[in-house]
């Protein structure tokens, strides 16, 4: 089956070879031409996936149209902050091809709108059952094959079930939901408490501090998925749990060294500058906590975050602030 890959990033790579491996012809489609040309030439993504060898059936446009053109289903893996001008960009070709079934595996929020992804799929290419692809799933270790187990969720089983078909391997195992809000929420929420962890490493904290931090993440993440109409125990799963762990846990996470670089005293200027790729939680912080407020959580994480993030706040302090909250039982 063909499939469009929207998005030539990390992310968009991998799941592309894991649809090559299980027999499917990936078409990825990037907004460079010349890059794309030298993906084709060398069979290597340096920029985002450096070290893995492409293979031949992967194909790689910058043309909507080509990309779409007799592709069976289509997988949206750019980052949040670019989803909105894609989908504008693809509406013609996406109407023309017809209904096509589509996944998002993008985890994060739109800054301005404060949507889920598959929302403003369902807004502008009116996908009437759009899927969310999430777990914990680090592209280089999926790219090379490392069992690799996700969540795909779909207010339509049967079109939860053909992407589960298509996506499912020997290396990636994929599960079903219905719980397309907490899958989503579980994949853009996880972002920001990684942050969080990483400012822990920075600031030389031992595993303590880490686990706590986690651990009262997860809670945070939990109550505002269930304010906002996600079922909870999604949040005990591979989309939120399980890729909350492996993102605040590993080297490879961007949004973890992020956090960890904010511990060390550098500033988020001087951090992005030097980035090649997107740390999801840097643009999900904001919609998060303004999601949070609008609902009336309690998000003590996510506001420290975003006080070290856009107001200059060290982290030093705001540990201390966090450490200093009236007491309370835990699950309150």
């Amino acid at each position: 089956m063909k499939v469009a890959v929207l998005g030539d990033g990390g992310w968009g790579t991998a799941l592309a070879l894991t649809l090559a491996r299980n027999g499917h012809a990936p078409c990825v489609w990037g907004p460079s031409a010349d890059y794309l040309a030298e993906i084709r030439a060398t069979r290597l993504n340096r920029k985002f996936l450096a070290g893995v060898a492409l293979p031949e059936g992967i194909g790689w446009t910058a043309d909507p149209d080509e990309a779409l053109a007799g592709a069976e289903a289509v997988a949206m893996v750019v980052p949040s902050k670019y989803v909105r001008a894609t989908v504008a960009r693809f509406a013609g070709a996406y109407l023309a091809a017809g209904s096509l079934p589509v996944v998002s595996a993008t985890k994060g929020f739109d800054e301005s709108t404060r949507e889920r992804m598959t929302e403003i799929l369902s807004e502008l290419w009116e996908v009437r059952n759009p899927a969310a692809l999430s777990g914990p799933s680090l592209a280089p270790e999926t790219a090379r094959g490392v069992p690799t187990a996700v969540t795909i969720a779909c207010a339509d089983g049967a079109v939860a079930r053909r992407f589960q078909e298509l996506f499912s391997g020997d290396a990636f195992r994929v599960y079903t939901s219905d719980d397309v809000k907490g899958v989503e929420l579980g994949g853009a929420l996880k972002n920001v408490i990684a942050l969080a962890a990483g400012v822990c490493d920075g600031l030389g904290f031992g595993h303590n501090a880490k686990a706590a931090l986690i651990t009262r993440g997860l809670a945070e993440m939990t109550r505002l998925g269930a304010a906002l109409g996600a079922h909870p125990q999604t949040f005990y799963g591979l989309s939120g749990v399980g890729d909350l762990m492996v993102t605040c846990m590993s080297p490879q996470s961007r949004n973890r060294t992020v956090g960890e670089r904010l511990g060390r005293g550098e500033t988020l200027a001087q951090i992005l500058a030097g980035m090649e790729q997107v740390a999801e939680g840097v643009c999900t912080c904001g919609p998060a906590l303004a999601l949070a407020r609008a609902a009336g959580v309690a998000a003590p994480v996510m506001e420290q975050v975003d006080a070290i993030l856009h107001r200059g706040k060290k982290p030093a302090a705001a540990v201390l602030e966090l450490m200093r909250r009236d007491p309370r039982a835990e699950r309150e």
